[in-house]
């Protein structure tokens, strides 16, 4: 991933991102050279990054063991209009942009296809996102023959860190009258991920 040295996340904020952000996007290459893509439920533990792909999906079958892998893990994106800038009214030399947040992971990426390997994974993802409901779901919930029927329709996945590179496009080669030209034009958009743009420039800007 090309990063400008104004655009590289600090580690804190790499670890913020993928702690608030729960699918990525799995990226391999099989034996025949074709790229292989799908989204997952992820859950980054340590160096490791774990969860489950279908069994159906031929992805799975195309991973050999220790392949290497590309997660993508992206943020909110949104149109830059240059009529946002304030230095329009001045030089007019601007043109748009796109601004976006994104993670990549990279690391050997690994199938499992023990059950008991796979429940974990399955409850420690549950668990994650139903942990703060007022009645949280867990898998001892559902009756144990149809969590085990349910499992053999999946595997799990992991991969090994090792290396992270944290992006954040968020005008930060703008003037300061510029970066607020831009949050006031996201927020005039309504669209809800620009808005979160808008909101990710502003802790940026007022950093």
């Amino acid at each position: 991933m090309y990063v400008p040295r104004a655009n590289a996340m600090a580690d804190p904020d790499v670890a913020a991102f993928l702690d608030a952000h729960s699918a990525a996007r799995l990226v391999t290459v099989g034996r025949d050279g074709r790229p292989d893509s799908t989204l997952l439920p992820v859950l980054v533990a340590g160096e490791r990054v774990i969860g489950h792909l279908a069994r159906a999906n031929p992805h799975c079958s195309r991973i050999a063991p220790a392949s290497p892998g590309l997660l993508v893990v992206s943020g909110a994106d949104a149109y830059v209009s240059p009529a946002w800038y304030a230095t329009k009214a001045s030089h007019g030399r601007v043109v748009p942009t796109w601004n976006y947040s994104e993670v990549q992971l990279r690391g050997a990426v690994t199938v499992h296809d023990d059950p008991d390997w796979v429940l974990d994974v399955v409850t420690r993802l549950t668990e994650r996102h139903e942990t703060g409901r007022e009645r949280p779901w867990s898998v001892g919930d559902a009756p144990a023959p149809y969590v085990r029927g349910q499992l053999r329709a999946i595997v799990g996945i992991e991969l090994v860190v090792e290396s992270v590179e944290g992006k954040a496009k968020l005008s930060q080669n703008r003037s300061d009258a510029d970066r607020e030209g831009v949050i006031g034009g996201l927020r005039v958009e309504g669209g809800v991920a620009a808005h979160m743009v808008a909101d990710d420039m502003e802790r940026s800007l007022r950093g």
